[in-house]
């Protein structure tokens, strides 16, 4: 709200889809869980202002009372101490927080007690980028990648799908530092920690129409934590799985050249976070302009030539053959990319002169 009104870029300006008209409003509630957080928010928003309107209330009725009059003293009779207001102004708030409190602990459990057939999604993230997988769909993958799509356009793909009116549990963790996964319109944020898992669930509501919301990283993981932007499609049951399925379809289209499809690959697999491939400056990971061909140093001293083994060595196993003064963060593709996917993948690379 406060970025909003200081002049802040929309969401729908970076390429996510904008959640509310006004900044004053409350973001829409998606799911179940949202709308009992809002609740929640709402009763002590409405407690704080009736408590400050009857505190600076009183002090303003006090000071127009008592107020030294034009000319001498006003004498007052000797003040002894109520016993029953004392007690009342301790007593009510006391309520009142017995109440907050009881109302978020149960609030608190339910949102992290999902029910036993809920759909369990595994979300894990990365530098700079979310990978979410559904093993009860043969282990299909989305990714936030591309989430943006050209120049925000409509080509973007979903980084995660999911049914109004099924319970899903996510599954979070992460392949190197403190992520967080947050959704606005879910109120739903968790830390996904390197080494543990995290878990988190949410029932969408039904409205009986595909909607979709930005989702973001909210812990600061590097460079491109600001990029690491994705977006939730909320679809119809009937239509989850045919949703699902064309989502995670990668593969050489109709007049697609090999070299194009590899462009598609190296996108959807968050590549380009780590990788230039238009001019030499390096990143987090090499640059691969002009890589083809290429000698490089690596870390134990040895020097390798960048062609089609290397490459896919270094797709399936990156801690292989390090090149020298990189850290092993690039997280390994092998059974993530097939063999189509990895000669497309290879033919880009070359084409990159």
């Amino acid at each position: 709200m406060i970025l909003a009104l200081m002049g802040a870029p929309k969401a729908s300006d970076v390429g996510t889809a904008p959640m509310s008209d006004s900044p004053w409003a409350l973001l829409p509630a998606m799911s179940k869980n949202a709308q009992a957080i809002d609740d929640l928010y709402v009763f002590i928003t409405v407690l704080c202002v009736i408590s400050f309107l009857m505190v600076v209330g009183a002090m303003f009725y006090f000071m127009w009372k008592y107020k030294k009059p034009e000319s001498g003293h006003r004498k007052t009779h000797p003040i002894t101490h109520s016993g029953r207001l004392e007690f009342a102004w301790s007593a009510i708030p006391a309520v009142f927080l017995v109440v907050i409190f009881a109302w978020g602990e149960i609030g608190f459990v339910e949102q992290f007690s999902p029910p036993d057939d809920a759909m369990t999604i595994y979300v894990t993230g990365q530098k700079w980028d979310w990978t979410v997988r559904y093993p009860d769909f043969n282990n299909r993958e989305l990714n936030s990648a591309n989430a943006l799509g050209k120049d925000g356009g409509e080509d973007r793909k979903p980084t995660l799908i999911v049914p109004e009116g099924v319970p899903v549990r996510l599954v979070l963790t992460s392949r190197d530092v403190i992520h967080s996964f947050f959704i606005p319109v879910f109120r739903l944020k968790r830390d996904a920690v390197p080494g543990r898992y995290t878990t988190y669930w949410f029932e969408a509501i039904e409205s009986g129409e595909a909607r979709e919301y930005p989702l973001f990283c909210t812990e600061y993981c590097g460079d491109e934590h600001s990029s690491m932007i994705g977006y939730v499609r909320i679809v119809p049951r009937a239509d989850f799985e045919a949703e699902l399925l064309e989502a995670t379809k990668l593969e050489l289209k109709d007049g697609e050249t090999m070299e194009q499809f590899g462009g598609r690959v190296f996108k959807s697999s968050g590549c380009p976070s780590c990788h230039n491939v238009d001019n030499p400056e390096k990143k987090t990971g090499p640059s691969l302009f002009q890589a083809w061909g290429r000698t490089e140093q690596l870390a134990d001293g040895s020097s390798i030539q960048i062609d089609e083994n290397y490459v896919r060595e270094s797709v399936l196993d990156p801690t292989a053959k390090m090149v020298a003064g990189y850290a092993p963060q690039m997280p390994a593709f092998a059974g993530r990319l097939n063999d189509d996917q990895l000669d497309a993948l290879i033919a880009y690379i070359r084409s990159l002169k």
